[in-house]
Parts: structure tokens; C-alpha cells; sequence
């Protein structure tokens, strides 16, 4: 059965939004150390003693994202977008939640493989993945650089998606995910009940398609 496209929230739960934009923070954080770390060995260890523990926070933040999204019900995608537009952004979320997941348990088995501590804070440490060898290392460490640039580029394209619907197409998409609240413009259909809006929405997306 299909359930009711009216009964969609028109924004992400709350929890959605936050732990949406703490994790962006965090991403946009935990790759400009990455990128100082691998370019100069200026405060090489102090930088690392940030990229560790952060890295371990995406990924239990990632965990809680991803069990926080399959409960919460999702709005109904804007009418600019199209069945092709729609099914690449899916494909798109399900890459970034994969690199979150793949990238900090890469890093967490390189420096186990490398023999290094895994320090979250002080005394506090995660135990290594793997046992020490220098070639299973230099495979992970190949790997995660891999994986860090895909990350780099898939949440740039993310970006470059959002500032183009809300700069050149201004369809409020942003709205659904914004950490304020919103408050739409009148137009001819403001006054109208937002269930009647969203079933306009979705009829004229139907003869589109049709």
C-alpha cells in the first residue's frame, strides 16, 4: 500500500536537521585537518591528536544519523525536481552515508595495522582492528586517501546541488533541512491548506512524468 504523500511533513524532524548540520560542521572540519596534516608536517601530531577523535565521533554520529533517518518520515521532494534528479540525489545521500561509515573505520584499521595508539582523549583509546603489518599500512593508508578525496568530491557535489536550487531554481529547497524557521512568501496559493499544496505538487509532477 502506498501510504498518503499528504500526510509527509513539509521540513526534517528536528533531530534530523541537527544532527544534519553537526555532522556537516564536522565533515568540512575533519577534512581541511586531513588536508593541512598531508601537505605539511607543521603540528603534524597535534593535528592528529584532533583527526583521530573526530573521526570516531563522525562515525558513532553517522551510526545515530542513519537509525535517526529510517525512523523519521522525509518531505516530499520539490516539484523542480524531476524522477532522474530525484533518484541521482537518493543515490547521492546513500554515497555520503557509506563514505561516513568506510572512511573513519579505514583510517581507525590503517593506524591499527601501523601499529599507532588509537588516542581518543588521554588514557581513553579504541582498541586496533588489525594486528600490526606494514603493507596491509600502506594499502590502508592508499585507501583512505582514496576514500577522502571521493568524500571531498561527493560533498562538494551535494553543495553545488543545494546552492543551485536555491541561487538559480529558488524553490525553498533548502527549507526542509534549514535550522531556522522558515516563512514562505504570499502567493495566489499561500492561503492555502498545505495538505491541498502538496497534492497540487505531486499531481503536476504526475503529468510531467505522464
Amino acid at each position: 500500500m502506498t501510504a498518503d504523500p499528504t500526510d509527509r511533513p513539509l521540513r526534517f524532524a528536528p533531530t534530523v536537521r541537527l544532527l544534519h548540520w553537526a555532522m556537516a560542521v564536522m565533515v568540512i572540519a575533519q577534512l581541511l585537518v586531513g588536508a593541512v596534516m598531508v601537505t605539511t608536517l607543521d603540528h603534524y601530531y597535534l593535528l592528529r591528536s584532533v583527526h583521530v577523535p573526530l573521526g570516531a565521533a563522525i562515525l558513532a554520529l553517522v551510526i545515530v544519523r542513519i537509525g535517526n533517518r529510517l525512523v523519521c518520515r522525509t518531505p516530499a521532494p520539490p516539484a523542480t525536481m524531476g524522477p532522474v534528479e530525484r533518484r541521482v540525489a537518493t543515490a547521492s545521500e546513500y554515497l555520503l552515508y557509506a563514505l561516513l561509515v568506510i572512511q573513519p573505520l579505514t583510517g581507525w584499521a590503517m593506524l591499527s595495522a601501523g601499529g599507532y595508539p588509537i588516542i581518543l582523549y588521554q588514557h581513553l583509546h579504541l582498541p586496533p582492528l588489525l594486528a600490526p603489518d606494514p603493507s596491509v599500512y600502506g594499502l590502508l593508508r592508499q585507501a583512505h586517501t582514496a576514500f577522502a578525496y571521493l568524500l571531498f568530491f561527493a560533498f562538494t557535489a551535494h553543495m553545488s546541488a543545494v546552492l543551485f536550487h536555491v541561487l538559480v531554481l529558488n524553490d525553498r529547497l533548502l527549507d526542509r533541512m534549514a535550522p531556522w524557521r522558515t516563512h514562505r512568501k504570499s502567493s495566489p496559493t499561500a492561503s492555502r491548506p498545505a495538505r491541498a499544496r502538496i497534492v497540487d505538487d505531486i499531481a503536476a509532477e504526475q503529468d510531467r512524468e505522464y
